[in-house]
């Protein structure tokens, strides 16, 4: 079935009041007048992915109480944003990602344990982002928003066919960068897609004291970039949003921002404790309105759906975290001398006796 893409005359700067949607909390189909429904084995697929990318989050959680990763910045309760995000792309776009968009990584093919390498204190980017087409996991907030822009705008001028999709907390909307990435991409028409993941709190700053417009969508408004927003925990609705705004890049309709309304179930990370600034009731209603559950109970409702074919997705799932387990317990011997790789394309004289100094060290610790 083809997509529908909206002209150019019908995309408006304004957000709608309330969150678009196309299965609500309780797994029913709703109309939507903007958002057309996914073919069904694109929902099949984006089933697939979160309940392996869930199993992912909770086995990373593990490791991390296990000591194995420095920290974990758990996405769970956001895996709609985050799949959809992946599966909306093409195979010539590039995602950037935040710290927390872990599992976006593993959807869109990054190998799991390459994925974990920044978060266990290796490598500042355990991935090729060329061959898969993924920048490296931004830290600082925003800073990815002007990587996107940057490289959109490139590609465009270079005459390719490419598109970049940047993700974003509602924190990050607070920050200069994104401003900077929002405004240049409205003067350049620039082939990039701001998908804001609203979930709730900027480590314990709720949005309320971070923004003062309607949404975190408006913001688009001021630079004449077109906004949406819609519910973050619809699968099909975060995909759908997400395939039209990718579609109207690589035609040349410029920059679409995407609030996607979502929650962070768990802490920010393993050294946060979000009972200090959020109640448990308002926990427990998020986790009503979780997405895997709600595109769960319309697969079975369409019949597309039974107990072999989600058996069979737990079991490909629960594989797939047990090799996460072995390869992450193994241990891997590292070689010191890698401290000074890749800081430089010359070695600088202080790199160069710095890593004398270690190297001698090193022997002398082995005599």
């Amino acid at each position: 079935m083809a997509r529908t893409v909206l002209p150019e005359r019908q995309r408006s700067l304004l957000p709608s009041e309330s969150p678009l949607a196309l299965i609500d909390s309780t797994g029913v189909p709703v109309p939507d007048p903007v958002l057309e429904m996914p073919p069904d084995e694109v929902l099949l697929e984006l089933h697939r992915r979160i309940v392996i990318g869930r199993r992912f989050d909770t086995q990373a959680t593990a490791l991390t109480r296990q000591g194995r990763l420095a920290v974990y910045p758990s996405s769970r309760g956001q895996e709609a944003c985050e799949v959809g995000a992946a599966l909306a792309l093409r195979e010539q776009d590039w995602l950037f990602p935040s710290y927390r968009d872990c599992v976006a990584l593993v959807a869109r093919g990054v190998d799991p344990v390459e994925t974990l390498t920044l978060l266990q204190g290796g490598w500042h980017c355990g991935y090729d982002p060329h061959r898969h087409r993924v920048a490296p996991q931004c830290t600082p907030l925003a800073t990815n928003a002007l990587h996107a822009v940057g490289l959109a705008h490139a590609a465009r001028l270079k005459d390719e066919d490419t598109v970049a999709l940047v993700l974003l907390g509602d924190g990050a909307t607070s920050e200069g960068d994104a401003h900077e990435a929002l405004n240049f991409a409205g003067v350049w028409r620039a082939p990039v897609v701001f998908l804001v993941q609203n979930n709730g709190y900027a480590i314990s700053v709720p949005v309320s004291k971070q923004n003062a417009a309607p949404s975190l969508a408006h913001k688009g408004i001021g630079y004449g970039v077109p906004s949406l927003l819609i519910d973050g925990n619809d699968p099909a609705a975060v995909h759908a949003a997400l395939t039209d705004a990718v579609d109207v890049a690589a035609s040349g309709g410029g920059p679409t921002l995407v609030e996607a309304l979502t929650y962070r179930v768990e802490a920010h990370t393993n050294a946060d404790d979000a009972t200090r600034y959020r109640e448990s009731d308002e926990v427990a209603a998020w986790l009503a309105r979780d997405p895997l559950d709600r595109l769960e109970t319309y697969l079975a409702a369409r019949g597309l759906l039974d107990e072999r074919r989600r058996a069979a997705v737990t079991e490909e799932a629960e594989a797939f975290a047990a090799s996460v387990r072995e390869r992450m317990n193994a241990e891997v011997e590292t070689d010191p001398a890698e401290l000074f790789a890749h800081v430089h394309a010359r070695p600088t004289a202080a790199l160069r006796e710095q890593a004398t100094l270690l190297a001698a060290e090193i022997a002398g610790g082995a005599a």
